[in-house]
């Protein structure tokens, strides 16, 4: 679902895609990047509350316009408010009670001069209107804005994504991750004959004279990203899910020609919530309902209304990532990118240095899917099979406050520590308690890497903090190194930080049990002269 940076060609290697860097390589961030990272003076002091998207989309010139009615409540008093618009968009005026406010810009943040005193607790709101030809998306979704396409009858087939450079390349907002808005609107106006599909659910539709309004609410907090417009000459149909919080409305939106094959392919997507219901808890936004939406790229996982472009094909494109057989069993866009309204869209993080927690929990929804439905052998030959796609470059977890994520390896090195995390455990059941309470404790939040670890630790009674230091802040995974001589068998961990003593699981003496490595070597008895190392673990083996 986003932007990451291998840079091996597509048809050589399909899992490129979702290893391509959203954001540019670099080690030196700018004032910009300061700007659209952190928690600045001209974020910190209100609370987004509320947003009415209010805009028009030419499809023919490219062009966008509208306005977009910002709510808030004050936390403390402050003049001056920051809002995101990126380049070649701009704002065209900003209105709060009937006042024109004065707004400067620098680079992609503008800087809005409040008249009227922003009294602690009260509750305001700022009216920003603003137009141009937004960016082109061209290679979506990793490079963001708009993808302005045509389907196979010559109608406009056009979607927006937008993770990682942020919803600020298309739309007027707070353009941070760490505050959601509450609810929202969108409305957008479209060619008649065209259709849009935005997250939420469709209030109405509005006839003009020569455009069609289309009117859809969002009940939940939604991070910006997550907001989407979708215009097509799209049909539709529905399903309702008897899941566990009751009756859930699925509906699928799809390009015309494409209807009678979407109504087989699409099974998958009742299949992903009967299995993501029992690994990750209930739905988390039964309210706006769950839509899958075909669109002109690959997909992305916009909140309640998920983004389908995989050509109905089993797999990634028709590929087994995993090369295991098992990823061809389902459609890995629906399976993924709906796995993200748990681990992306429920729980997201407050900072993008910390995508692991989308990436690397979504990608170990994959495995989890084919557990479900195959059996946990086949789960194990699935995750470990994508091990091959790891190329431990760099940490996990990125550099803060500059709106800079980790290695892409957060998607396969996250479901393969994910994994190994599970073994730990070692009993199924809590394990996926600890994913149900993970849900549940952080419904609808934004959250750091911290409280992931400190809540996993918690509930499994481990102490993992050694254990997620080496697999999230290093780039190397641990190194069991041994030998045998005799009779005697000498092992410990290499390669790994202070305190490592993960315990792994072993076959010697023709008989499994667990061994106890620290950094300092430790030695037992072997009659065999075979050591066997637990696959499931994620780990490098040395023999010395």
């Amino acid at each position: 679902m986003k932007i990451y940076r291998l840079l091996i060609v597509f048809f050589l290697l399909p899992f490129t895609l979702f290893s391509q860097s959203l954001l540019q390589e670099k080690n030196t961030f700018t004032h910009q990047d300061t700007l659209r990272g952190s928690i600045t003076p001209e974020r910190e002091w209100w609370d987004l509350t509320y947003y009415h998207l209010d805009i028009s989309v030419d499809p023919d010139t490219k062009f966008i316009k509208g306005k977009n009615t910002v709510k808030y409540t004050v936390l403390k008093p402050y003049a001056v408010m920051q809002i995101d618009l990126q380049e070649p968009l701009y704002i065209t005026k900003v209105t709060q009670n009937g006042k024109e406010l004065k707004a400067s810009r620098d680079g992609n943040a503008y800087f809005i001069g409040l008249i009227d005193k922003q009294i602690l607790g009260s509750n305001n709101a700022i009216e920003i209107h603003y137009e141009g030809h937004p960016k082109e998306a061209i290679r979506a979704p990793w490079d963001g804005g708009f993808s302005w396409k045509k389907d196979t009858n010559g109608n406009h087939f056009v979607a927006t994504s937008c993770q990682g450079l942020g919803a600020s390349i298309w739309w007027p907002n707070k353009d941070h991750m760490y505050d959601e808005v509450d609810s929202m609107d969108i409305s957008v106006t479209v060619p008649k004959g065209l259709m849009n599909v935005s997250n939420g659910r469709l209030q109405s539709i509005v006839q003009n004279k020569s455009t069609t309004t289309y009117n859809w609410a969002v009940k939940n907090p939604i991070n910006n990203y997550g907001v989407n417009v979708n215009i097509g000459d799209y049909v539709h149909f529905s399903e309702v899910y008897s899941g566990e919080n009751g009756p859930l409305d699925m509906d699928y939106y799809v390009l015309r020609d494409n209807l009678e094959k979407a109504k087989t392919h699409f099974k998958d997507a009742p299949r992903m919530m009967e299995a993501f219901e029992h690994w990750f808890g209930p739905y988390p936004f039964y309210e706006d309902g769950f839509k899958l939406v075909e669109v002109p790229y690959l997909g992305m996982e916009h909140q309640s209304s998920v983004t389908y472009g995989n050509h109905y094909k089993m797999g990634y494109l028709g590929n087994d990532l995993s090369e295991s057989g098992w990823g061809l069993k389902f459609d890995f866009i629906i399976i993924h990118e709906a796995g993200h309204e748990w681990f992306a869209n429920n729980i997201t993080n407050k900072d993008i240095a910390d995508m692991w927690i989308h990436e690397g929990f979504t990608s170990y929804s994959e495995n989890l899917f084919v557990d479900y439905f195959y059996g946990k052998e086949a789960s194990a030959d699935y995750v470990i099979g994508t091990r091959k796609r790891i190329q431990n470059d760099r940490p996990l977890i990125g550099t803060y406050n500059v709106n800079k994520e980790g290695s892409g390896d957060m998607y396969y090195k996250g479901a393969n520590m994910l994994h190994t995390l599970r073994q730990l455990v070692a009993d199924d059941e809590k394990w996926r308690h600890i994913l149900r309470g993970l849900n549940k404790t952080f419904y609808h939040q934004t959250v750091t890497t911290k409280q992931i670890e400190d809540y996993i630790s918690e509930q499994s009674g481990i102490d993992l903090t050694a254990f997620f230091n080496q697999y999230l802040r290093q780039s190397h995974i641990p190194n069991l190194e041994y030998s045998i001589s005799n009779g005697s068998l000498k092992y410990r961990w290499n390669h790994v930080v202070a305190d490592f003593d993960m315990p792994i699981q072993v076959t010697f003496n023709n008989k499994d049990q667990w061994l106890y490595p620290t950094t300092e070597w430790k030695t037992t008895p072997i009659s065999d002269e075979k050591l066997i190392v637990d696959n499931d673990f994620y780990v490098q083996v040395s023999k010395l």
